[in-house]
């Protein structure tokens, strides 16, 4: 007979799976957010190429993290049907100067990602912002850009969901 504390390890790596996959997830959908804007390609034939050379792939002998298929399609869906509700969030917390259309194309496909999931989830606005802010920090580690991202992504999850504040 097992104690409570016999399968709090397995509890705890399952849970941290879990996080893992959605981290890669949130990941994949900026890349893909991304490629789909450089490509031209549909949201369809991005989807089914990430999830068959994407998801668990060995490329150069680096194996690529399993993602949360659920929440990468889903992020890739609401982001392309809410896009411009997103990107007018987007735009209203820039600065003037600096509409979504100027910015660099990376940042404009990850605030599309976080926004699709500020607007279209129930996940706490703050995990939302964190986990974005790291894929922030790793497409420009020595920049500025991780605090330019929680700045917007504060300000466009104040918009979207007040009530979480």
């Amino acid at each position: 007979m097992s104690t409570p504390s016999d399968d709090t390890p397995s509890r705890e790596t399952a849970l941290q799976n879990a996080r893992q996959m959605k981290s890669a997830a949130r990941l994949y959908a900026v890349q893909a957010l991304f490629q789909m804007e450089h490509s031209g390609q549909s949201v369809d034939a991005v989807r089914r190429e990430f999830e068959a050379h994407r998801f668990g792939a060995v490329l150069d002998g680096e194996e690529m993290a399993e993602g949360n298929i659920d929440l990468f399609t889903q992020l890739l869906e609401d982001a392309v049907a809410r896009q411009a509700k997103i990107d007018q969030m987007t735009d209203r917390a820039l600065v003037a100067k600096w509409p979504i259309d100027r910015i660099d194309p990376t940042l404009r496909a990850l605030f599309r990602a976080a926004g699709a999931e500020l607007v279209g989830s129930d996940t706490p606005p703050k995990v939302i912002i964190t986990e974005f802010v790291d894929i922030a920090r790793a497409f420009f580690p020595e920049g500025r850009e991780p605090k330019f991202v929680n700045a917007v992504l504060d300000h466009i999850a104040r918009e979207a969901r007040p009530e979480a504040f």
